[in-house]
C-alpha cells in the first residue's frame, strides 16, 4: 500500500484549486463573449439646453454623425423638451404653472435664445445673418436635414408632463417618439458613445 506524503497532497491540491480557477476564468470569458457588445454605429446625444447655440451644436452632431451611416438618437428632456414646440399649434386648456413654463420657455427652435451675448435678440440677430452669409444651416434646415438622415428623436414624457407640454403641441417629425428614462438607458447600454448636451 503506497501512502501520499503531506508534500505531495498539498502540491496536488494546489493545482486542482489552480484548474479550478482557470476553468472557472474561461467559462466567465465564454458568458462575456455571448453578450453583444455595444453598437460602436449608434449614437445617443441627451439633448438638456434649449438655447440655440446648443441645439444648433446637438442638430449638427447628430446630422454628421447620420451622414456617416450612424443610427442617430436625440434624447430631448427638460428645457430642451419646449424648443420643440410648434408655433401654429392650438393652444390647450393648461395650469397657471405650466402656462408659467409656456411663457418664459420657447414656443419653437426658432424662437430660442443663444445661451451668452444674446443682448435682448441682438446677439441672435447677428448670428443668424452670419450663418446665412456664410451658408451655414439653421435650426429649421437642420431638422429637415435629420429627418431625412433618419436622425429618431425621442421626447422626455416626464418631462412633458411637468411642463404641461401635450404631444399634440410637438413639431411634426417623422417618427417622433415619446418614451421615459428606462428607453434612454437602454438606447445607451447598446450604443458605444452617449453624449449629453
Amino acid at each position: 500500500m503506497t501512502t501520499v506524503s503531506a508534500p505531495e497532497r498539498s502540491s496536488e491540491d494546489r493545482v486542482d484549486a489552480l484548474l479550478s480557477d482557470i476553468q472557472s476564468r474561461l467559462e466567465r470569458l465564454e458568458q462575456d463573449r455571448q453578450q453583444p457588445a455595444p453598437d460602436a454605429d449608434a449614437l445617443n446625444l441627451v439633448v438638456f439646453e434649449a438655447h440655440r447655440d446648443r441645439l444648433l451644436s446637438a442638430f449638427v452632431m447628430a446630422t454628421g454623425a447620420a451622414a456617416c451611416g450612424m443610427k442617430v438618437k436625440m434624447f430631448f428632456t427638460f428645457w430642451a423638451t419646449s424648443a420643440l414646440r410648434s408655433e401654429s399649434a392650438k393652444r390647450r386648456s393648461k395650469t397657471f404653472v405650466e402656462r408659467a413654463f409656456g411663457w418664459m420657455l420657447p414656443r419653437s427652435l426658432g424662437r430660442t435664445r443663444l445661451s451668452q451675448l444674446d443682448m435682448g435678440g441682438m446677439g441672435r440677430f447677428m448670428m443668424q445673418r452670419e450663418m446665412k452669409k456664410k451658408n451655414i444651416a439653421d435650426l429649421p434646415q437642420l431638422l429637415e436635414t435629420a429627418a431625412e438622415l433618419g436622425v429618431v428623436i425621442q421626447v422626455c414624457e416626464m418631462s412633458m408632463r411637468l411642463m404641461g407640454i401635450h404631444e399634440s403641441e410637438l413639431i411634426d417629425y417623422p417618427g417622433l417618439k415619446f418614451c421615459g428614462v428606462a428607453q434612454l438607458v437602454d438606447d445607451a447600454a447598446n450604443a458605444n458613445t452617449t453624449l449629453f448636451i
